[in-house]
């Protein structure tokens, strides 16, 4: 008789604790996928604040397997046409993944909800360019923070970014400009 293997599902590898590759903290993104529903709950409690906050993101991908919607709340640095957020569990983040499989995301930008383009940046030196122009703290997403980055502290903050990003994907979203009253076409 001829035994018939079957094909075992391969999980995905993740680099060892010792590897260079991946940030102390990717090791615990089981953390954060243990808290999910909690935050799940927060966010939909807190929707319209966070729909308004300048240094927060509810950022909404494409599943890369299931196709639908997924939505995650991130600190962000943005300028007129930028989001700039990093993943501190590197790639073992759902939302990069999702981000690398289909670059089509919506972001909220003051209360309103924007179709863009994601990118996610490996290159170090384009890295450095981006936390220079839209220095961050993501540990500490409050305002009078944020102002220190970009202000007084703004030496320190690029400094200890560049730092931060070298092991970590950057995420640059390019928002899409609204359509014009003149480009929208109705139907006759």
């Amino acid at each position: 008789m001829m035994k018939v293997l079957r094909s075992r599902k391969r999980r995905p590898t993740f680099p060892s604790m010792n590897s260079p590759r991946e940030p102390f903290a990717a090791h615990l993104h089981g953390f954060a996928l243990a808290i999910q529903r909690p935050q799940r709950a927060l966010v939909a409690w807190l929707r319209r604040d966070l729909e308004r906050a300048p240094h927060w993101v509810l950022l909404t991908t494409r599943g890369r397997k299931t196709g639908l919607p997924r939505e995650v709340l991130l600190p962000c640095a943005r300028d007129a046409q930028r989001v700039l957020v990093i993943s501190t569990y590197a790639r073992r983040a759902a939302w990069v993944l999702n981000i690398e499989s289909c670059g089509e995301v919506r972001v909220t930008d003051g209360g309103r909800t924007l179709d863009a383009t994601a990118e996610v940046v490996d290159d170090l030196a384009r890295k450095g360019a981006l936390v220079e122009a839209l220095p961050f703290i993501p540990l500490a997403p409050w305002l009078f923070v944020q102002k220190l980055a970009r202000g007084a502290l703004r030496p320190l903050a690029v400094g200890w970014l560049r730092r931060w990003v070298a092991l970590r994907p950057v995420v640059l979203v390019t928002l899409r400009a609204p359509a014009q009253p003149s480009e929208i076409r109705t139907s006759e």
